[in-house]
């Protein structure tokens, strides 16, 4: 029992937390894996541009493959002094290009290399120059080799960058005992490296993207941090975002190919993606959960008006049978003719006669309740003397208040006040509504107060009693529906709850308002405020209801 009490307290926390709980898991999950995808994005991109750039230094080399062939003279041309022969071999095997020179040289006869101009298609002895010295300078370590043992397990060819002016590839050439016998060579022409070797190796690499939309920018540096050449000339290079860097594997290597970006990097795509995608999760979630609690209020707030209905219908009934119970003894003991004189009739009938009106006041709560409701209530309105409409209300009461041995106390009854524009019978139920209030909560106070005064451009109509008081924090909601204070005396004194919600209905109809000053333990002041003028003195109708959550 205690724990499905709890359960129905709580219920819209549980509720709360019920949603709250999977969706904070989900949530994490969707940011692990947008953190997984953010990382593989990341690393998925980081291979493709190192393949790209991979893929440029490996067309340059591919550019010169044909270098071997070119250069894999016969052991004969070195070993039977037939160096003369090199120029028809180099002429035979097609038109050299991206070379500005060609030169074979003998080991065995240890004379300087021989030139060959592709251009004139003949050997010429070398000549003291810059590019003679960086074959010398190439060669050497070859020679001394050759003094060593001469013998090349692998033969292969091989970059000689010294001199970055003079690149130069060397294939040696062996005989049948793998005895080194002589070398070919070629001084590579930086020119055409740069406008036709990398041109078409970069093109060639581009061409394998499946995604070419939004380009990258590939540039070439040499060693000095100076651009040889790039994919798009035109752009500030201060703009560019680098985001991969790479030196060429083969020849040139002391320049590097780079892949840059005119905006962002592709890894801080992935991080902005990441976090707005994070972002919008986020605020989905949260959007879900502000509907949630709407709808858990929403919930929790019809399941309370639920309940206070439930406890509506279980209070109307014990109001409706006191006053039934005390009518039905009262007649019976009359029919029976069990009294004894006029008097006790009388006081039978005034019984009877003040248990009606009990019953009737309550009656006109609810259907005005009804009326009030369905917005269907309407006021008829007309120049009144307020002193009257207050008199004519505290006679049917003067009954009840001597039988529960309450003391009335007028003040301002006979004092002069200036008519009002009311409807007379509502503002009197307004006023039972309030003195019934103050009878059931007066507790063993027996003195109330009903005062009258002028407070500028209003009729202050006061009703005053000595009780259980109202705590501040409920004295908002006591003119709710169905609300009733959770202290004191609610438990042992019954109500509908419809009392203080009709009074302000009433009051705020005549274009007035309805205050309340309490204390706990101190008792409570309900004060009416009727305005003298009023701009619609014929019919008004109310106007609806308030839509705001009742509190239990």
């Amino acid at each position: 029992m205690q724990i499905r009490a709890l359960s129905k307290r709580y219920n819209w926390w549980i509720g709360f937390v019920a949603v709250l709980l999977p969706l904070a898991i989900l949530l994490g999950l969707q940011y692990r894996w947008l953190r997984q995808l953010d990382t593989f994005s990341e690393r998925a991109h980081k291979a493709q541009v190192a393949s790209l750039l991979e893929a440029v230094s490996k067309n340059v080399e591919y550019s010169y493959a044909d270098a071997g062939q070119v250069l894999d003279l016969q052991p004969t041309v070195f070993t039977q002094h037939q160096l003369d022969r090199a120029a028809h071999l180099f002429k035979k095997k097609g038109g050299v290009v991206g070379v500005t020179r060609l030169f074979v040289m003998s080991l065995r006869d240890e004379k300087e290399p021989l030139f060959f101009t592709p251009a004139y298609a003949t050997f010429s002895q070398p000549e003291d120059s810059p590019e003679a010295r960086a074959v010398s300078v190439a060669v050497a370590p070859w020679k001394a080799l050759y003094h060593r043992d001469g013998v090349l397990e692998h033969v292969r060819l091989f970059v000689e960058e010294k001199d970055p002016s003079y690149r130069i590839l060397l294939y040696p050439v062996t005989d049948d005992s793998s005895r080194l016998v002589g070398l070919a060579g070629m001084i590579l022409d930086e020119r055409y490296f740069r406008e036709k070797v990398l041109p078409k190796a970069i093109r060639d690499a581009l061409s394998e993207l499946s995604d070419r939309s939004e380009g990258p920018i590939i540039s070439v540096e040499d060693s000095q941090g100076r651009i040889i050449y790039s994919t798009d000339p035109l752009s500030d290079t201060e703009l560019w975002r680098t985001e991969a860097r790479r030196p060429f594997g083969f020849v040139f290597t002391d320049w590097s190919v780079a892949l840059a970006t005119r905006h962002a990097t592709a890894a801080e795509v992935a991080h902005r993606n990441f976090a707005v995608n994070l972002g919008l999760s986020a605020a989905l979630s949260a959007v879900l959960l502000c509907g949630l609690m709407l709808a858990l209020r929403y919930a929790s707030r019809e399941m309370k008006l639920s309940q206070m209905k439930n406890e509506f219908v279980s209070n109307v009934s014990h109001e409706l049978r006191t006053p039934l119970a005390s009518i039905r003894v009262f007649g019976e003991l009359l029919r029976l003719g069990r009294f004894g004189g006029v008097d006790k009739a009388r006081e039978y009938g005034d019984f009877i006669e003040t248990e009606s009106r009990r019953l009737t006041q309550l009656i006109n709560n609810i259907l005005d309740f009804a009326s009030i409701e369905s917005g269907r209530k309407t006021y008829r309105f007309e120049r009144s003397d307020l002193r009257e409409v207050v008199e004519a209300t505290l006679r049917s009461f003067e009954v009840r208040l001597r039988k529960e041995g309450f003391r009335l106390h007028l003040e301002g009854i006979d004092a002069p006040l200036p008519t009002v524009v009311i409807d007379a019978g509502a503002i009197g139920q307004s006023l039972s509504n309030l003195l019934d209030n103050a009878v059931k909560y007066s507790r063993d106070a027996r003195d109330i107060d009903v005062s009258l005064r002028r407070d500028g451009d209003f009729v202050v109509l006061s009703v005053r009693d000595h009780g259980i008081g109202i705590p501040r924090s409920e004295q908002r909601k006591i003119f709710d529906r169905f609300h009733r204070v959770s202290t004191g005396l609610v438990h042992d004194v019954k109500g509908s709850g419809l009392g203080l919600a009709i009074v302000r209905h009433i009051v705020e109809a005549h274009h007035g308002k309805v205050t309340v000053e309490s204390r706990p333990e101190e008792g409570s002041t309900f004060s009416i405020h009727l305005p003298i003028e009023v701009s619609e003195p014929v019919a008004l109708a109310a106007p609806a209801p308030r839509e705001q959550p009742s509190e239990a």
